[in-house]
């Protein structure tokens, strides 16, 4: 058996159309949406709508972790823009996720990201397309459990939720031979980001999890550059699958 696994994908619609090529399926971490491309502001639902120029002025606030000037000049954008917000954005994310989920195999199980928008997903998951969270599937013999989102942040992106209903996600699993989340354990070597050069939020639930249940696997995104791409925690193997927005390579797990 041989399934594809990736995660972060923020728009790459041509290289996730290959993704499944030479896999029996395909598992999809999340973060589909692209709002603002952090290596090539130009790309983003936030430059479409206010510039490239004001595109960088928002990654040099957010990189420097002044995130309340950055909800200033948004709030200050979205001021001057003579469209509602709201209408704005789901537009925008509508089109990438029409684009996007035409572009998934079958089958392809997927999860939410911190920045996908989950009561758009039903919309748009054709047949052959499974959606999971906080739920279990056997493939090949193996169990593999799926967490999506993550946890509350300052960047307040829109599908951050608290460690409780977090916890409540990843305990609902139970034994599995596959943990499969978008955030990573909170260890330090998976969590820092070493371009960014900050700690992303990991979860305390996973970890705990994962010395309690002892799966095969925990595979995971969100980290774009981690420090460590992967470490064995007891008997367990940590992956980072790759920031597959840069990448366009998927993570292959065989048994």
């Amino acid at each position: 058996m041989r399934v594809h696994v990736v995660s972060d994908v923020h728009g790459n619609a041509d290289d996730l159309a290959r993704a499944g090529n030479g896999a029996d399926a395909l598992i999809c971490l999340g973060d589909l949406v692209l709002f603002l491309d952090y290596a090539d502001h130009s790309r983003g639902i936030f430059p479409d709508l206010f510039g490239v120029e004001n595109a960088d002025r928002l990654v040099e606030l957010r990189t420097a972790r002044r995130f309340d000037e950055a909800s200033d000049l948004g709030r200050r954008l979205w001021a001057e823009l003579d469209v509602d917000r709201e209408t704005a954005i789901e537009a925008a994310v509508r089109r990438q996720y029409a684009e996007l989920f035409a572009a998934f195999p079958t089958p392809t199980y997927a999860t939410y990201g911190n920045v996908d928008i989950p009561r758009f997903w039903p919309d748009f998951a054709r047949p052959g397309t499974t959606v999971l969270d906080g739920e279990r599937i056997e493939l090949g013999g193996l169990v593999f459990g799926f967490v999506g989102g993550g946890l509350r942040t300052p960047m307040r992106t829109p599908y951050e939720i608290s460690d409780e209903e977090y916890a409540a996600k990843v305990e609902a699993l139970g034994d599995v031979d596959v943990l499969c989340s978008h955030i990573p354990p909170d260890v330090p070597e998976l969590t820092y980001d070493t371009v960014a050069r900050r700690f992303e939020r990991g979860s305390r639930a996973l970890l705990d999890a994962v010395r309690r249940t002892r799966p095969r696997y925990a595979l995971f995104g969100h980290v774009h550059q981690p420090l460590a791409r992967r470490m064995r925690i007891g008997s367990t193997e940590c992956v980072n699958v790759g920031h597959f927005a840069s990448t366009g390579t998927p993570y292959a797990l065989e048994w």
